[in-house]
């Protein structure tokens, strides 16, 4: 049976408010083995003080001084999980576009006896799938995820997904330090940097859903930066 600490589900929140309670009940009853960390980015909708005040025992949570991004603020966890000696690391959306029912199957693949070091819940494998999303954005993930695969030699289908877990002995080949990217870039710059370490990868089928509340935070910057990230990295490479 899995200690209370072997397990850390990671989730950057910019303006979460409205999901962030029903997302730390439904995750403690998915997965209650695990301990949850919020790395919110001092939020303007009172997210801070909301985890100020409900934080406890297995709710940890990290307030920043603005908004950094969200490569950033998964470093940020990354680190806060090696620190703590936790075994494995899932990270997560705050919207519910990743189901928090989902991530036990996570999990338990990353478990099985192929050990794998990532795992990645996907939406791009046989069983997977998209709802809620324009002809837009699927063309524009799509691309994304061409491009990865086809610039940084990556086998896996869905890597521009966060909803995924990592070994922690693989994280700490990385090191965290070398992924550049503070923005969504970092989602492919992880894969591709601990591949190069030799970290295996699996994918779960899982269905992405878009959010009901709250606001995305892509942007098309943040998508050319994305796209010019995979490009630096094949040229440095």
């Amino acid at each position: 049976m899995d200690s209370p600490s072997s397990k850390l589900i990671a989730i950057a929140t910019y303006n979460e408010l409205e999901n962030l309670p029903d997302l730390v009940a439904r995750l403690r009853k998915s997965v209650p083995s695990a301990e949850i960390l919020i790395v919110d980015d001092n939020s303007p909708d009172g997210t801070p003080e909301w985890l100020l005040k409900n934080a406890s025992s297995d709710f940890h949570s990290i307030i920043r001084k603005g908004k950094l991004g969200l490569g950033s603020a998964t470093k940020e966890a990354f680190q806060f999980g090696l620190e703590k000696n936790y075994t494995l690391i899932a990270t997560m959306d705050a919207d519910f576009s990743h189901s928090p029912e989902d991530l036990p199957r996570l999990f338990e693949r990353i478990e099985q006896p192929d050990f794998p070091d990532i795992v990645i819940g996907s939406r791009y494998i046989q069983g997977g799938a998209i709802e809620g999303w324009s002809r837009f954005r699927r063309i524009a993930s799509w691309l994304i995820n061409l491009e990865t695969r086809w610039m940084l030699w990556l086998k896996s289908k869905d890597n521009s997904g966060a909803f995924r877990v990592y070994r922690t002995e693989a994280l700490r080949k990385l090191p965290i330090s070398a992924v550049r990217a503070n923005g969504y870039g970092y989602l492919q710059e992880t894969l591709y940097r601990m591949g190069r370490q030799g970290a295996t990868v699996a994918e779960v089928p899982i269905t992405f859903r878009d959010r009901e509340r709250g606001q995305s935070k892509i942007s098309f910057a943040e998508s050319v930066k994305a796209a010019w990230n995979i490009l630096t990295l094949r040229f440095r490479s």
